[in-house]
């Protein structure tokens, strides 16, 4: 079955190359399990979506939580889905660049982006928007 998991961390401990290196590693892990997906850095909140397999899904989900650079964890919305939104990336990056602050604050609570806030309704907008309308970084 495909499915579809966000979910929302803390970054915690992050260098200067720490984002870099977990994109590059999760193209190189997801692309072999076949996950496709999006990377939100903003705040020192990492929001992530995640497509695939349920139970790669799941196996990918469980080995973040042990990464020491991930703190508060939580799964903010899980579906099954028929098609990906994310077709051929194995993870793209976007970040609160000048360029995307209007389309992060478009969906945010309240005066910082903040996605544990979020209904999943706004989760999924937010997503399928950053795919059209943003500046993709790495």
């Amino acid at each position: 079955m495909l499915i579809r998991l966000l979910y929302a961390s803390r970054a915690r401990e992050l260098g200067p190359f720490d984002v870099k290196d977990i994109l590059e590693r999760s193209r190189r892990n997801n692309q072999a399990l076949g996950v496709t997906g999006a990377l939100c850095l903003s705040n020192g909140i990492f929001l992530q979506c995640l497509e695939g397999d349920r139970t790669v899904v799941n196996q990918l989900y469980h080995r973040i939580l042990g990464d020491r650079r991930h703190t508060d964890p939580a799964i903010l919305d899980f579906e099954p889905i028929v098609c990906r939104q994310f077709t051929g990336w194995s993870m793209g990056l976007v970040n609160t660049v000048a360029d995307n602050q209007a389309l992060f604050l478009k969906y945010a609570t309240g005066p910082q982006f903040d996605p544990y806030a979020m209904r999943p309704e706004a989760l999924r907008a937010f997503f399928a928007e950053l795919m059209n309308n943003t500046r993709w970084l790495g």
